[in-house]
């Protein structure tokens, strides 16, 4: 799963210390980097938009809350709203773009990372690159394990000695499912490497 793949997508999952880790790896993103990025961080309503600003002061990538009907773009980091799930879809000419759904929350959570992934299984991407961060639970197992039976995707745990909580990304290794497992300084640097910049 070289650089060079045509169609790429990043997505991350995080929960509890994920704002302080985002505020880490984001701003090592390159502004060229050759995907999107979607972000699932476990936030009530009314949060999310104040955290994407702040990303977006310290970040050379441009950062923005997600917006439903939205047309997803390379070099641009979207950070799903709190309070309410996202989808990924394909707009009648075939572009991925944002598509809010409104249901209960899973397991409590709201947005949930699990249905985000899950709509991508019918995205035909060339590559999806799955990063698991800090938090509670175990929300992203379910979605990358549905994902990996459907298309390409490379999986990055962040490690336990990095993480405020060691939930998520210890399901993803303990699972079998982490390509590999890095300190948070390091995983920006592992995206770009599997990704590429346009």
């Amino acid at each position: 799963m070289a650089a060079n793949s045509k169609n790429k997508l990043v997505i991350i999952a995080c929960s509890t210390g994920g704002p302080k880790a985002l505020h880490t790896l984001i701003p090592t993103l390159d502004r060229n980097l050759d995907a999107p990025v979607v972000i699932v961080q476990h936030m009530p309503k009314g949060f999310t938009n104040s955290l994407a600003e702040r990303l977006d002061d310290v970040s050379e990538i441009s950062v923005s809350e997600a917006v439903n009907g939205e047309v997803l773009k390379k070099g641009h980091v979207y950070l799903a709203r709190g309070g309410i799930h996202l989808q990924l879809k394909k707009d009648s000419g075939g572009k991925i773009i944002f598509s809010e759904y409104d249901a209960e929350p899973v397991n409590g959570l709201k947005p949930c990372a699990n249905i985000t992934l899950e709509s991508v299984a019918s995205l035909s991407v060339d590559l999806v690159i799955c990063v698991v961060l800090t938090g509670m639970g175990a929300d992203g197992y379910e979605g990358i394990k549905s994902l990996k039976a459907r298309q390409p995707v490379y999986t990055i745990a962040q490690n336990r000695e990095s993480c405020v909580v060691y939930g998520m990304p210890k399901v993803i290794v303990e699972k079998s499912i982490a390509d590999i497992v890095l300190p948070l300084e390091e995983i920006g640097k592992e995206i770009i490497k599997k990704v590429g910049v346009f």
